[in-house]
């Protein structure tokens, strides 16, 4: 199977993305050349932010001097980081809300210090910072109309919520809880050491498929938004979901994989999918309204 090559872009934008995702990275391939090195732009800085408070220990003095250095670049000023310097021409370009932007990086400090969502509520203001502008970044890069705003919304909700799910082991070790933590107790369980599940497997089962329904919920109202996205920039947006979709019914047979393994497609999954999703889109447009996405 043929595989896009990468766009050219800056080394320090390229390898951030690389290794930051396999689903988006090698979706991303798909899109056309100017809208590939835009969301290399785009993710580079996301995973930059990110990446200060990901690690252990976290690199709080880091985090802070990223964001300080973005708003003196977003304000006029030079700035020695090439991935701040290009984010900020993005955004000029593509007219990012500024509350969008503020809404990332509140949600990438709020993981400095804030480590358990007791309910759904919480977790939904947390991820309209973390996950939901993202969708809005793209609906911006991909200048889609602002109808599609709340499916873009929704997607990226959606597929933040599959991590949350498939992150369950890695973001115990690092001491959050993003799940809603009534919903957890509900079924008996205190939190997510594999230890406390001793006996009440079943009940951590129900749980997550409980939490797996609420995401398919959010991804099919997401997919209505794909009538406003042009087939060939919904390619590789639908492919990344579809590795969501596939993820989430692995963990859905069997809940237990996310205390032994990080379920992820492989490269070849992702590319084969974008090569399908390609054969679908055409016969589509060669056939309007004569074939739905399955």
């Amino acid at each position: 199977m043929l595989v896009p090559k990468p766009p050219r872009v800056q080394k320090p934008l390229f390898n951030l993305f690389q290794k930051g995702s396999t689903t988006y990275f090698n979706s991303t391939l798909f899109f056309p050349e100017d809208i590939k090195k835009d969301v290399f732009k785009l993710y580079a800085f996301l995973r930059k932010a990110d990446n200060y408070v990901d690690i252990i220990p976290q690199d709080i003095e880091g985090f802070y001097a990223f964001r300080e250095e973005y708003e003196r670049a977003a304000s006029g000023h030079q700035s020695s980081d090439i991935v701040i310097n290009e984010f900020v021409k993005l955004s000029n370009r593509k007219k990012f809300e500024q509350e969008w932007i503020t809404a990332f990086l509140d949600a990438m400090e709020s993981d400095l210090y804030r480590k358990t969502y007791y309910t759904l509520d919480e977790l939904c203001v947390y991820m309209y910072g973390s996950a939901e502008v993202v969708g809005l970044f793209m609906a911006k890069i991909l200048d889609l109309p602002e109808e599609s705003y709340i499916y873009a919304r929704f997607l990226g909700r959606a597929m933040q919520y599959i991590n949350f799910i498939r992150d369950i082991r890695e973001d115990y070790e690092l001491g959050r809880q993003y799940l809603p933590y009534e919903e957890l107790r509900m079924y008996g369980v205190k939190d997510f050491d594999p230890a406390s599940f001793c006996g009440k497997q079943e009940s951590f089962a129900r749980f997550i498929r409980l939490q797996i329904e609420r995401y398919f919920e959010w991804q099919r109202f997401a997919e209505k938004g794909y009538r406003y996205i042009p087939y060939r920039y919904l390619i590789p947006i639908k492919t990344a979901a579809d590795m969501y979709k596939w993820t989430a019914k692995i963990i859905y047979k069997r809940p237990s994989l996310v205390f032994l393994r990080k379920v992820k497609p492989r490269k070849r999954r992702v590319v084969y999918g974008a090569h399908v999703n390609f054969v679908m889109a055409l016969r589509h447009k060669i056939f309007p309204g004569g074939l739905a996405w399955p």
